[in-house]
């Protein structure tokens, strides 16, 4: 046990010393990745090999050079899920779990509600939904290939399609029958600087946004006009600064009402909710 104490210390100050803001953490998680164990459970193993230690400083080493941690450990948890992400696939983030938050706490139709998760990427979101609302039809939308076979593997429950959400005319079929649409689109302003695990490792077409990070979300808000029912609720996340842009979105269609920006668990205006309006 003070040899892996030993060599998790060491690995914090080497991820720490080439810039990774979590490095405690990493340094641990990496350790019980290596062991098949959790990072609680770190302190109860017995003596580990060789083989242990020389594969660990082999994921140290790569985590130093800012290729993501969920890479190198092939999962990330996103709320009550564990999902598989790689290269290709957009890795999710914990501020998406306040909007999926809000979308449990929705009532829904209790027969079989029709739920879309648009710009799905792995498929975080979707699996999430479909696991906690069993009864719901839940489809997932994405223009990457890469992305659907990842969201293809992180849930078998959710049918999986292929379009570019800035087709104003994509997928006639859902036109006023959808009673939940979910959105973690593109946001990032073009252009803007981002952290190596980001930048070298996110595939951009799930980062950027156009100039000012809006213009796939403004194809969003055009698609639930047409898809949602009736009192069908709509959740797009958004950039940091971008929350009175996406609320005035909505209110300039004229279809929405009750549009609030709502803050993820740091606090921090994160999306954006509304209700398609009931009366015409």
């Amino acid at each position: 046990m003070a040899r892996l104490r030993q060599a998790i210390d060491e690995a914090s100050r080497t991820l720490a010393d080439a810039g990774v803001g979590s490095a405690r953490a990493d340094a641990e998680q990496l350790a019980a990745h290596v062991a098949g164990t959790s990072r609680g459970r770190l302190p109860l193993l017995g003596a580990l090999g060789e083989e242990f230690f020389d594969r660990y400083t082999e994921l140290v080493t790569a985590r130093a050079k800012r290729i993501p941690l969920q890479h190198l450990t092939g999962t990330a948890v996103f709320g009550p899920v564990v999902l598989e992400v790689g290269p290709g696939v957009f890795v999710p983030r914990p501020e998406t779990e306040a909007l999926l938050e809000w979308a449990l706490a929705q009532c829904l139709p209790q027969e079989r509600p029709l739920i879309v998760d648009l710009c799905i990427g792995s498929g975080a979101l979707a699996a999430a939904l479909a696991r906690q609302s069993p009864s719901a039809r839940v489809i997932g939308v994405d223009i990457s290939t890469d992305a659907l076979r990842y969201a293809g593997r992180n849930t078998s429950s959710v049918e999986l399609r292929r379009g570019d959400v800035r087709d104003p005319l994509l997928f006639d079929d859902l036109d006023g029958r959808v009673d939940l649409i979910v959105a973690n689109p593109p946001y990032l302003p073009d252009g803007v600087e981002l952290e190596p695990e980001v930048a070298e490792h996110d595939p951009p077409h799930a980062l950027f946004g156009g100039p000012d990070g809006t213009s796939i979300i403004a194809a969003i808000v055009v698609l639930a006009g047409r898809w949602l029912t009736r009192g069908g609720l709509l959740a797009i996340e958004h950039d940091d600064a971008a929350s009175d842009t996406v609320a005035q979105m909505l209110q300039r269609a004229n279809l929405f009402e009750r549009v609030t920006a709502r803050p993820d668990f740091g606090g921090t205006l994160r999306f954006v909710t509304a209700r398609r309006r009931v009366a015409p």
